[in-house]
């Protein structure tokens, strides 16, 4: 029996021991669960819980040169209610006025408002949407309506906001404005002032704490955010609303009328290089015209008769010839090689002078002058186009420049028909931009700019950063070649391949080109024809440069020419910049006395400041003069009639009563 109970004791023991032990265990799982693993507990529940979201900040505004809007940053905004959030009295205290006035600002019914609110409340719905894509007006109005004006943790209210990019003048120029996208990849995508100037425009985001809810819906924690966002800086343009609707609609109709595949224009303050407008037209598979891509830009290709002003300038600097020398057209065919050079004049030109086969447009003058005068030394030929940079990108901001081409004496690949087939623009590469900055330089008088689309940073009125204009090269040539070149493509227009665009109202100078495009791909199965007219206006005192280029436009009519097809579109800008512009006429030899004039002032001038208190001789002047002396001394007038002072009824001499009435008889 003894032996039993001791048995039982150890038992319990052992129990109690064992019991111990488990307490012992827990306690220290708890322990480890509060102290050592709480902390990552915590924070995965609020990991899960709370969050912090980015507030993109608003962009910066794009404007134009006048001050025109051409990109701004709207908010827009989605309004939801969360039914679980107010209390029972403030929902019953203010759905009735509420429902009221969403009814007002959002259009349907007041009784729609109440029973969606009070089913979204009796759900327990924590995310009903009320409206979306509301202005900032709109929010602001809702956000103060009864209830909602308790906020959002004892009102209800969910704010969503979001920034959307709009273009003001809508697609004209949309290519050169540009965006910032992220593509399917999650790539960031740049083009043009938006994607170039990013740095400035974007400004910096902000942060948001949002509680988690229920069905994966996140709802801001405070109505305060951790960071504000700060808005972007504006950045000011160079283009002209004005002249960028003039080239645009040129270029349009022009493209439309030839069924064009593509075009661009682009149109240059001479003096600064800033752009005043630029488009850039291409056609989709339904046949519509948009920005496709930025061909001015990026698009590179051989120019063809406008390379040829390179030909005319550095003959003349290097004094190789004279605008005089003549030229055998050789029945408008030569020979280099095996390969044939061709005037588009059947026939030739007979025998001309160098400045009569450029304005012609002659390629078997262009290609004899330079291949006569440069073989020996290709190199300085070459190193002139090099010293103006066009053998390389122009170094603008946008991504997608085109790379030009300038083959060079060293390369492998030149031969003994590479500088003929240069003179005339063939074998050779630049974009519409790089083309046009050259002859800018012509109408500048030899200095050569970079072109600049961007004229400003600002901060509202603190300026940030200016762009000033920037020289590629001081002096491109000679004043006297520069004055012979600008003669020259003067007479283009007035009575060369491009006098079809000559006007007696108004001057333009430039030079006209065509060139075969893919001629030498899948044996010219692909050749199509590049049209372009380049030049300056007014062709005396330049202030504005233009290109236009036009990509195979229709052969049907044979109509494929660069004066045909571009120049009119060059002839429409001119035209309207210089008929809608206001003119100005100075009047000269203000400061010459007239002798007759200096006596009736200066006895007008006496009348007027006579003393006496008696009434003045006023008989012989015109009659607005005298109603003026007479009414400022205090009389009341009548005048009978038209012209100067016949008569008076009250006699010189006598005495001025104030407010007594004198009769003029004028004739």
């Amino acid at each position: 029996m003894a032996l039993e109970a001791k048995n039982n004791s150890f038992k319990i023991y052992g129990i109690a021991v064992i019991v111990f032990l488990m307490a012992c265990a827990i306690v220290v799982k708890l322990t480890n669960i509060q102290w050592v693993e709480g902390s990552y507990y915590k924070k995965l529940a609020k990991e899960k819980s709370v969050k912090s979201f980015v507030i993109p900040a608003n962009k910066g505004n794009l404007y134009s040169s006048d001050g025109s809007l051409l990109a701004t940053s709207i908010p827009n905004y989605t309004i939801r209610f969360d039914g679980v959030a107010p209390k029972k009295e403030d929902f019953k205290k203010n759905i009735d006025a509420l429902s009221d006035s969403l009814s007002l600002v959002l259009g349907k019914p007041s009784s729609f408002y109440h029973s969606e609110l009070t089913k979204a409340r009796i759900n327990k719905n924590r995310f009903f949407l009320i409206a979306r894509d509301l202005s900032y007006t709109q929010y602001i109005k809702i956000k103060g309506f009864p209830l909602f004006n308790l906020g959002a943790y004892k009102g209800g209210i969910i704010i969503e906001q979001e920034t959307v990019r709009k273009h003001p003048i809508g697609e004209i120029a949309e290519r050169t404005i540009g965006y910032e996208r992220i593509d399917e990849n999650g790539k960031l995508r740049e083009a043009g002032i938006e994607g170039a100037f990013g740095k400035y425009l974007n400004g910096k985001n902000g942060k948001v704490l949002k509680q988690k809810i229920a069905k994966g819906q996140w709802k801001p924690l405070r109505d305060n955010n951790e960071i504000e966002p700060k808005d972007g800086y504006d950045v000011f343009s160079t283009i002209d609303v004005y002249i960028q609707d003039i080239a645009h609609h040129a270029l349009l109709k022009q493209l439309e009328y030839y069924e064009a595949d593509h075009g661009c224009v682009v149109v240059m303050e001479t003096k600064t290089g800033e752009v005043k407008a630029i488009s850039n037209l291409g056609k989709d598979a339904n046949g519509v015209y948009y920005e496709k891509l930025n061909y001015a830009v990026g698009e590179a290709h051989e120019p063809g008769s406008t390379f040829k002003l390179l030909d005319l300038i550095a003959l003349l600097d290097d004094k190789k010839i004279d605008t005089s020398a003549v030229f055998d057209s050789h029945g408008g065919q030569i020979e280099y090689r095996g390969k044939f050079v061709r005037d588009s004049h059947k026939g030739g030109y007979g025998r001309i002078s160098l400045a009569r086969g450029f304005e012609v447009s002659s390629n078997t003058v262009m290609v004899q002058s330079v291949y006569n005068n440069y073989k020996n030394s290709p190199e300085q030929f070459v190193n002139r186009i090099n010293s103006y940079g066009l053998n390389k990108p122009l170094g603008l901001p946008f991504e997608g420049e085109g790379h030009s081409k300038i083959p060079q004496p060293t390369d492998k690949n030149w031969s003994a028909i590479t500088l003929p087939w240069m003179a005339f623009g063939y074998g050779v590469a630049v974009t519409p931009l790089q083309t046009l900055t050259l002859y800018n330089a012509v109408a500048n008088n030899g200095e050569m700019v970079k072109p600049i689309f961007v004229k400003e940073i600002k901060e509202w009125n603190r300026t940030i950063k200016k762009f000033d204009k920037i020289v590629i090269n001081p002096k491109i040539c000679s004043d006297e070649t520069i004055a012979k070149v600008k003669a020259v493509l003067k007479n283009v227009v007035r009575n060369g391949t491009g006098k079809s665009l000559f006007s007696k109202d108004f001057s333009m100078a430039g030079k006209t080109g065509t060139a075969q495009v893919d001629y030498a791909k899948d044996g010219g199965a692909n050749k199509y024809y590049a049209s372009s007219f380049v030049g300056f206006f007014p062709a005396d005192v330049p202030k504005y440069s233009c290109i236009v280029v036009v990509h195979k436009p229709s052969t049907v009519n044979n109509n494929y020419y660069g004066a045909d097809v571009a120049g009119p579109v060059f002839k429409r800008i001119a035209q309207k910049i210089f008929t809608d512009s206001p003119t100005m006429n100075v009047v000269k030899n203000l400061k010459v006395k007239n002798a007759k004039q200096e006596i009736d002032f200066n006895n007008y001038a006496d009348k007027v400041n006579t003393k006496s208190g008696l009434i003045p001789n006023v008989r012989g002047m015109a009659g607005m003069d005298a109603v003026t002396i007479l009414e400022n001394l205090g009389l009341k007038v009548k005048a009978i009639g038209i012209g100067k002072v016949k008569k008076q009824s009250l006699n010189p001499g006598e005495r001025l009563e104030k407010n007594k009435t004198i009769i003029l008889e004028l004739s």
